[in-house]
């Protein structure tokens, strides 16, 4: 039997799929707003937690597409559905995107009970963002970014992108010094990828823009270095706080606990099993008025998966992993490949070993992903 992981506490991770306009590098699931979609939406996400109803949730997460493109009615309908259905979180995350906050938007969360808030800048260069197809200017980032000081969240944590075409190491170094400027208590930083099914994937196949990993593992290794030197710890590959500001949330995801998602494409970790929601609204909102939610990908999961995934996305995290406390978590048996994994790492100068714990060094971190298809293929 699969123990309940509530030591980790439970999250709750909410879909809103509407954008006004799909960016080049986006591969995210969302629709274009009509109000009609919008009021069967919210109709639906009520219906869907009374359905499968999440009991008391430590952390939220509103991720999109675009929450904040909702109106300040909605996001206070949206959000008194949520606290009915799973209390009032501790930590509670709304995406934002700069060209859609509004100080009633912005009051109306804060009302509800958002503690943190995450808006994705990906630049401050009016070019960059250009390439990336944002819809936003480094105006408008401004503009935003002083409305939700003045809000006064516990949180506030700034998205940026870097190995985005034409982008070098002077300004890449321009937007980081941009962004520590505002002082956020956390900050994101993400190598750009080539997602199927993007305009920036097509340009990608078409040999109109080249991925330079050179230049990409120097952009990582210089984003690493300037941050702590600013007093941005690193606790994750592509994450940074000020003490106090983790997101707990996403924890809770590396860190194999129980999360559930509601709204279209929204994922699952919930009593043993995973799915995912469909990625289309029409099909979403059809299952969820039927009283018949649709679910896709589902897998039931055994103690093997959740320690084979507590390893890979636990060697992302900085503090490392525990691998004979993780086994006895999740009562599975540790392959006897993983030792020999960890020990062939440590004499390649990937990882370090400290007792019983386990962690990359930065050059492992550079790569973590090829690490975790390493870990992975023990479990085979």
């Amino acid at each position: 039997m699969i123990p309940e992981l509530i030591q980790h506490g439970t999250g709750l991770y909410l879909h809103v799929p509407f954008c006004a306009s799909t960016c080049d590098f986006c591969a995210f699931y969302q629709e274009q707003p009509k109000r009609g979609d919008i009021d069967r939406y919210l109709d639906a996400i009520e219906r869907e937690m009374e359905i499968n109803p999440p009991g008391r949730v430590e952390t939220a997460f509103w991720g999109g597409g675009t929450p904040g493109l909702l109106p300040a009615e909605d996001l206070l309908r949206l959000g008194q559905a949520m606290v009915k259905a799973g209390g009032q979180p501790n930590e509670w995350t709304v995406e934002l995107a700069p060209s859609s906050v509004r100080a009633d938007k912005l009051a109306a969360l804060k009302e509800v009970g958002v503690t943190r808030v995450s808006m994705g800048v990906q630049s401050f260069d009016e070019a960059t963002l250009d390439v990336l197809g944002r819809r936003h200017s480094p105006k408008q980032i401004m503009e935003a970014w002083d409305a939700i000081e003045s809000t006064g969240f516990q949180s506030r944590n700034l998205d940026l992108i870097f190995g985005i075409p034409g982008q070098d190491e002077k300004r890449w170094a321009a937007d980081l010094s941009r962004v520590m400027e505002l002082k956020p208590d956390h900050i994101s930083t993400y190598c750009l990828t080539f997602e199927e099914d993007t305009a920036m994937f097509v340009k990608l196949s078409q040999g109109k823009v080249k991925i330079d990993k050179n230049l990409e593992a120097r952009l990582y290794r210089g984003t690493w270095e300037m941050l702590e030197a600013h007093g941005y710890a690193q606790y994750e590959t592509s994450n940074f706080t000020k003490p106090g500001h983790a997101c707990r949330h996403n924890l809770i995801t590396w860190e194999m606990g129980s999360w559930i998602g509601y709204g279209p494409s929204a994922s699952s970790q919930w009593k043993g099993r995973r799915w995912t929601n469909p990625s289309n609204l029409e099909g979403w909102m059809k299952g969820i008025e039927a009283g018949k939610p649709v679910c896709e990908q589902i897998k039931d999961l055994n103690e093997s998966d959740l320690l084979t995934d507590a390893l890979i996305f636990g060697l992302r995290l900085n503090a490392g992993v525990k691998p004979a406390e993780l086994a006895a978590r999740f009562r599975a048996e540790l392959p006897p490949g993983v030792s020999r994994l960890f020990s062939h790492l440590i004499e390649e100068g990937l990882m370090e070993a400290n007792g019983d714990s386990f962690r990359l060094t930065g050059e492992g971190r550079m790569r973590a992903d090829a690490v975790g298809v390493a870990v992975l293929e023990q479990f085979d």
